[in-house]
């Protein structure tokens, strides 16, 4: 079977965009990796419970700056280009994270070394807000619009792959160093390690050309002299985004993260389970899970964005709690069994990838070129930096002020509800119906008022 020079194209565009955005996920994720592990070498020892919990608020104050980072960086990526902007987050994503791995534990410095620690979290997760919205318009304004789902899911691929790199990262070390020396500097190792990814990264992107549709309305006048400002008073626009961000994009952002995150900080924190087993079996499922989200992105080609979204959330609605009841069964005090587990992260890694695999073709979808960067970022970033990023500190917090182990589901089961009810009632579909529409979909024509279906 040949491959046609179109698809031998985006395979290395995407793999391109994709080594970047990998690279930026699990310097962004080795935090939420360790943050048990730092709830006592960067905070005051003397509380666990508190410890841990702050230790958790930190992981989630990486995410509640995010929105402000796709308001600078969409800005920058709709007024001077989609490469440009997605290889200066690279950059100032690795050398925050590399800062890191140099930092001075709580023992040695004090109350200096979680200060420095936020910092450096917040220096993330404002170059964080600035790679998906440049990745994934970059991707989408490439592909060919009958496969747009399929591509663009590549980019949604990579966030759980940048989650299974640093999970791997971690035990690999822990198990390879031995817990003592894991524990007084091999923890530095894979955040500097992230200097020698990023400058792999960086090479490969650069050699990217710039987005054709970017360069087209350059060359046609068509930039947005302010997209912040026109992205909210184009007609319709500020609507969508609302829309968007309280529909797929918040649903999208609890079902990946109870996946990734809250499992294992469930087991871990909650039920008590030890490093080793937790990680293992957590990473196994999420890798298992991976795969889906392009199955999910090419899916919704064929049937839709919206339909395949609408089913993830009503499935994580309905199952979330017999899940998380499985996972507790499967806990005893002398270990865990381990399949059950893994299958468990599997089913939450599928779940969360029938919304997020066709993610990236929906939201690119829904906006005009010319404040595309921009209208995506700020659902995109809104959603999983505030109803993802908190979700870890809310769900425990509702655990510890309870005693009911299974208190935490009642957040992201809410989201998600309330999800699907925006998402069925006000959220069109964008997949264009026909292969007509499916050419005038990709052509740019300057307006900025035309329904989702012919904005790209």
């Amino acid at each position: 079977m040949t491959t046609s020079p179109q698809s031998r194209s985006m395979h290395g565009l995407v793999f391109a965009s994709s080594v970047g955005t990998v690279i930026e996920w699990y310097d962004f994720f080795l935090y939420g990796s360790l943050a048990i592990f730092f709830a006592k070498m960067f905070y005051p020892p003397q509380d666990g419970v508190a410890a841990t919990l702050i230790s958790v608020a930190t992981f989630a104050t990486g995410f509640a700056v995010r929105p402000l980072g796709s308001l600078v960086f969409g800005h920058f990526g709709d007024r001077f280009g989609r490469k440009i902007t997605f290889l200066t987050t690279l950059l100032i994503m690795g050398c925050s994270t590399a800062a890191i791995g140099f930092l001075p534990s709580y023992a040695t410095a004090g109350y200096i070394a979680p200060v420095l620690l936020i910092t450096l979290r917040i220096i993330q997760g404002l170059a964080l807000g600035g790679e998906y919205g440049g990745a994934a318009t970059y991707v989408a304004e490439h592909a060919p619009p009958h496969e747009r789902g399929k591509w663009a899911s590549y980019i949604q691929a990579m966030a759980s792959g940048g989650f299974i790199l640093s999970l791997a990262m971690v035990l690999g070390l822990r198990l390879g160093l031995g817990e003592a020396a894991f524990e007084n500097w091999g923890w530095r190792l894979p955040f500097l390690v992230s200097i020698i990814l990023v400058a792999v990264s960086f090479r490969i992107r650069l050699r990217l050309h710039e987005s054709p549709v970017f360069v087209e309305m350059r060359e046609s006048k068509q930039l947005s002299s302010s997209p912040v400002r026109d992205a909210f008073s184009i007609p319709g626009n500020a609507r969508r985004i609302i829309l968007f961000l309280f529909g797929v994009a918040c649903a999208q952002a609890v079902t990946f993260y109870t996946a990734q995150f809250y499992a294992l900080y469930f087991l871990e924190s909650v039920l008590k389970v030890a490093f080793l087993p937790a990680t293992l079996a957590v990473a196994t499922g999420a890798f298992l899970g991976l795969p889906f989200f392009v199955v999910f992105g090419t899916l919704s080609d064929r049937i839709g964005r919206k339909k395949l979204s609408l089913t993830g959330m009503g499935v994580a609605v309905l199952a979330y709690l017999p899940l998380f009841m499985i996972l507790r069964s499967a806990v005893h005090p002398t270990g865990i069994d381990f399949i059950p587990v893994a299958l468990v992260v599997f089913t939450l890694v599928f779940i969360a990838a029938m919304i997020y695999g066709p993610y990236g073709a929906f939201i690119v979808e829904s906006f005009p070129a010319n404040v595309r960067y921009t209208s995506i970022s700020i659902p995109y970033h809104i959603g999983n930096g505030i109803f993802g990023g908190f979700l870890p500190l809310i769900s425990l917090s509702l655990v510890s002020q309870t005693g009911n182990v299974f208190a935490g589901l009642l957040y992201p089961i809410l989201v998600c509800a309330i999800g699907f009810i925006v998402t069925l009632c006000f959220v069109p579909e964008t997949l264009p119906r026909g292969r007509g529409e499916q050419r005038e979909a990709i052509s740019l024509s300057g307006a900025t008022d035309r329904p989702a279906q012919s904005v790209l």
